[in-house]
């Protein structure tokens, strides 16, 4: 298997995205560390646990072990690096996933939901990659993946047609272009060690559980869900490439699956 021996950290994984892409890593051979707060569901209309995430991969013939985190404690981060070397003796992958969205525009955003974007969207990947990356350089390899998203991408100059979208998510477009910056500045920094950084974002909105829950009233059922399959597929590819040579990359998942024929 493409990733048979390799040990994999995957952060908001008890559904939608990342749970999708702990499964393919599991699949494709990693032993996977399901991280998340959830383990319990919130609410009968976000389904999804770190423990179900585990039983899906198990199910599905892998290994993996359940790590309750939140990525805005740094306490609790480390503890999940440790959980998982204490486990499986190496880290090889690092999938930061977890994010926020608050849907305001800049004057009704609280400020508290302003901290809560920099604590979980910036200072959560930032926290994640510095507790991993000491074993990383030990083992002069390492995978990173950063997940974005189309939000992090700007119109440039304007003035501007009806078709550029009125964005309601600053603060989370915001982070997500922060989160490719800093992405591109630790691929150069550690190119030379064996260790790359890449971000991977699906081309267009995934209907995961968080994100038809937003669409939900309290009592209804929510719609169908979609699977993350191209965004499982297009991590794989990232962590089966050699780190000193594909690093520093901006992907989309249907165009990675495209142009990589996955």
């Amino acid at each position: 298997m493409q990733l048979e021996g390799k040990v994999a950290i995957v952060g908001g994984a008890s559904r939608g995205i990342g749970r999708d892409i702990a499964l393919a890593l599991a699949v494709a051979g990693a032993k996977v560390a399901v991280a998340a707060r959830s383990e319990v569901e919130p609410d009968p209309r976000l389904p999804g646990t770190i423990h179900q995430t585990v039983e899906d991969i198990k199910a599905a013939g892998g290994d993996a072990i359940a790590v309750k985190a939140d990525v805005s404690d740094e306490e609790q981060i480390n503890a999940m690096v440790k959980t998982t070397l204490e486990t499986y003796g190496r880290l090889d992958i690092l999938v930061n996933n977890a994010a926020v969205l608050v849907p305001r525009g800049i004057m009704d955003l609280p400020t508290r939901h302003i901290d809560l974007h920099n604590k979980v969207n910036i200072k959560g990947p930032i926290l994640c990659i510095r507790a991993a990356l000491p074993t990383m350089l030990d083992q002069q390899q390492g995978w990173v993946i950063n997940i974005s998203s189309r939000a992090g991408v700007f119109p440039g100059p304007g003035p501007y047609s009806d078709d550029v979208p009125k964005m309601r998510a600053f603060m989370y477009a915001a982070t997500k272009a922060a989160v490719e910056r800093l992405t591109q500045a630790l691929a150069v920094e550690y190119q030379d060690q064996g260790i790359s950084f890449n971000c991977l974002s699906p081309t267009g909105r995934i209907r995961t559980p968080g994100n038809v829950f937003g669409m939900t009233k309290p009592g209804a059922t929510p719609e169908p869900f979609e699977e993350a399959i191209a965004m499982g597929k297009s991590a794989v590819f990232i962590c089966s490439q050699d780190p000193k040579t594909f690093t520093g990359n901006i992907l989309f998942d249907d165009a990675t699956v495209e142009t990589y024929h996955l």
